[in-house]
């Protein structure tokens, strides 16, 4: 007890995670991610992680927030903005087989985004195909993974 740091009861629990067990609940949430056992299209067992459902929606009510507070900015300013934002989700969340969770998350905050740009003032600003034409023209970041093969979650024995 060097620090004097004690565990927290209501938030430590023993979770069953065994590949042997599908019919109970074996899912448990970890640093924003859920972990879960799968079968591959080979058949053999895996875990896989998505974003974590409260994650996902905590983050689209910030960005929505973040949206409302810097409508008013210069839409070159809010991409360049935005492009960092979501530089850092996909930098987090891209992980493999997490394709779905990051799609989502940036069909969300295209969306977010086109509804408070469009309440800048009494009439529509963009209609949808205009505002995705915008957001290519000013390079607005795609989806994808950024997790390495050699930095996958493994399984099994560490090798030394």
């Amino acid at each position: 007890m060097k620090f004097g740091l004690e565990l927290a009861k209501e938030k430590t629990r023993i979770v069953s995670f065994s590949r042997f067990r599908k019919h109970e609940k074996t899912s448990f949430d970890f640093l924003g991610f859920e972990y879960r056992w799968t079968v591959t299209k080979n058949g053999k067992d895996s875990i896989t992680r998505r974003t974590s459902r409260s994650k996902f929606r905590k983050s689209i009510r910030a960005f929505t927030l973040w949206c409302k507070e810097n409508r008013d900015k210069r839409l070159i300013t809010i991409v360049r903005e935005l492009n960092i934002k979501l530089r850092g989700y996909f930098n987090y969340y891209g992980v493999m087989g997490n394709s779905e969770g990051i799609q989502a998350f940036h069909t969300a905050a295209q969306r977010s985004l086109y509804k408070w740009l469009n309440r800048r003032s009494q009439r529509k600003s963009f209609t949808w195909e205009e505002f995705t034409a915008k957001m290519r023209w000013y390079g607005l970041m795609r989806p994808r993974i950024t997790e390495v093969p050699d930095n996958q979650l493994r399984l099994g024995f560490c090798e030394t």
